[in-house]
């Protein structure tokens, strides 16, 4: 039966029905389901509610059965979830897109469990590849052999049959080449690395075939570019991978090349997912005007974002900068990448432009130098008015942006506890990816000792202090699914169970999923229109196989996705 307009009127006022919705009936409803809006993740109270509509690819409505299914008209579909559960679709704050696809269609080695089986399948691409192609790719992890000896170059050359070859290990801050690699490139015993990077020498004074950070760039730059076909099937791999696990939303670090895959996919109406694509803050400033211009900055399935700059390398290859030596390597406190003056002029030059600022951060040294350079573009800037509601003293530099520049640190995985209160006064928002702890947590205390340990992956001294946290994968650093992170984030267990670190820096379910969903959401400037499941916001969606906030902690691991919606379109569905 048709509603007259006061009952129409009268439901608005119960379950939150934006007065916009009126001119249309829900093109979906969905019902009898366990569904997590979002609202109240904050406050450790969350919404569930059992219906919900949607319309025009956005939340109409949300409450009850009752109230949500009087909305329907004639052409509304409606469906029955059964008692699934339903929750606002994961944000992954922080992917690389492009390098997984290559890796996909490259050499994969991520799980290799020894030297012999990366080798095994090294040697069976290049039985595969045509003469001279370049064998790339990566995923290698050697702290998961039992010898944890990184490769040689000498290795490589037994099962690459002449083939050039690079290949990053999982991190992507260090890489193995081959003999013909190292010659294409003219990396000898003589050859001196860039700020930032490094050459591993054998006890000869010649190249083992390690190359570390900036050096690895040597190489790189004279690897012939995948075509456009090989670009675009890799980005599709990578996004079905994406978006099979639930994301319904990255941030992401691609080659520009592949933005523009993003940019014809969108076209074709072919893009699964909404992307915002981060720029290189080292690129001129004229190229990152350019970029950010070719493209509607407002368009919300996708848009360039934050400039992404990098400190550091990682703590799995000793290239994070710390402050004090590596524990278990004293000659070695890590290689920086800038100079802190530099940093510092490019910083403020970047964000008088109107760029938000997204430093790669992994050790306690180059988290200070981001948060110094951070504090060098605000002095530059005016404070923000009062009537912006922001909590922190924050400049702003440009009239677009309402509340500040929302500058990031990228991992943070290693701060001195000092530091950690310069983020909340700051404003700066720690953007990290808990699965990491997974797999760094067998090794990460001998890196550090003990001191420091503690104060790394601290995601709730992070939110203690009152600092934003975003949660992402670093696809394809780890797997993209984001059930591996909120399983690390509320256990801080590895996934066996049976090992613990420094457990006092556990989160609570509700904290970690608003990390990924509206904490992610606030770092791309877009916690008004998605990251809950409220009238007036996208309908992007997931739906479980289980409750993640009953199910037993170690079930977490094991959820599976069964249908993914991107503005009310499903984009992923598993197979019965």
């Amino acid at each position: 039966m048709r509603l007259s307009c006061p009952a129409i009127l009268a439901l608005i006022a119960n379950v939150g029905l934006v007065p916009l919705a009126l001119a249309q009936s829900p093109d979906t409803i969905l019902y009898h389901g366990t569904i997590l809006t979002g609202a109240g993740l904050n406050e450790a109270k969350p919404q569930i509610v059992s219906a919900i509509a949607i319309g025009g690819g956005k939340v109409i409505a949300v409450g009850s059965d009752s109230e949500i299914r009087r909305l329907g008209g004639q052409q509304t579909k409606v469906r029955d979830l059964n008692g699934a559960f339903l929750m606002p679709g994961l944000n992954d704050a922080h992917t690389h897109l492009g390098g997984a696809g290559q890796t996909k269609l490259n050499v994969d080695l991520t799980g290799s469990r020894s030297l012999e089986e990366m080798l095994q399948r090294i040697k069976a691409k290049a039985a595969q590849s045509p003469a001279g192609h370049w064998l790339t790719g990566g995923g290698w992890d050697h702290t998961l052999w039992a010898s944890k000896t990184l490769p040689t170059r000498q290795d490589l050359d037994r099962v690459t049959d002449g083939h050039p070859t690079l290949l990053e290990r999982i991190d992507g801050h260090i890489a193995i080449a081959n003999s013909a690699a190292l010659t294409a490139a003219g990396i000898t015993g003589q050859s001196k690395a860039p700020q930032g990077g490094a050459i591993d020498f054998d006890a000869s004074g010649n190249p083992t075939g390690i190359l570390r950070d900036t050096e690895m760039e040597e190489v790189e730059k004279i690897i012939p570019p995948p075509t456009a076909d090989e670009r675009r099937q890799g980005l599709e791999l990578a996004m079905q991978d994406a978006v099979s696990h639930g994301v319904t939303s990255a941030q992401d670090l691609s080659d520009w090349s592949d933005f523009l895959v993003f940019e014809q996919l969108e076209k074709e109406g072919k893009l699964p997912l909404r992307i915002s694509e981060w720029l290189l803050f080292s690129d001129p400033i004229d190229t990152l005007k350019a970029h950010r211009a070719h493209h509607d900055v407002n368009d919300p399935m996708l848009h360039t974002g934050m400039l992404k700059g990098f400190m550091d390398g990682s703590l799995g290859s000793r290239t994070a900068a710390l402050k004090a030596p590596y524990a278990d390597e004293p000659a070695n406190s890590g290689l920086p990448r800038y100079d802190q003056a530099k940093l510092n002029s490019m910083a403020v030059e970047r964000a008088k432009a109107g760029f938000q600022l997204g430093f790669h951060a992994i050790g306690d040294r180059a988290a200070a130098m981001a948060l110094d350079a951070f504090s060098q573009t605000y002095d530059a800037c005016p404070e923000l008015p009062s009537q912006d509601k922001n909590p922190y003293k924050v400049p702003r530099c440009w009239p677009t942006v309402a509340h500040g520049h929302r500058d990031r640190i990228e991992h943070a995985q290693v701060v001195d506890p000092a530091d950690i209160a310069r983020f909340a006064k700051l404003g700066v928002i720690a953007s990290m990816q808990p699965n990491h702890l997974l797999t760094d947590m067998n090794w990460a205390e001998d890196r550090l000792g003990p001191q420091r340990a503690a104060y790394s992956y601290a995601w709730k001294a992070y939110l203690d202090a009152g600092v934003v946290v975003s949660f992402g994968t670093d696809y394809p650093v780890e797997p993209v699914t984001p059930f591996r992170g909120l399983y690390a984030a509320v256990t801080r267990m590895n996934e066996a169970g049976i090992k613990t670190y420094f457990p006092e820096n556990k989160l609570t379910r509700a904290q970690a999923l608003y990390a990924y969903t509206q904490g992610s959401a606030y770092a791309e400037f877009a916690e008004q229109r998605k990251g809950k499941l409220v009238p007036g916001y996208e309908a992007d969606f997931v739906i479980l196989d289980r409750n993640l906030l009953t199910v037993p902690a170690p079930e977490i691991l094991k959820t599976k996705v069964l249908e993914t919606v991107v503005a009310g379109k499903t984009v992923y569905e598993a197979k019965p």
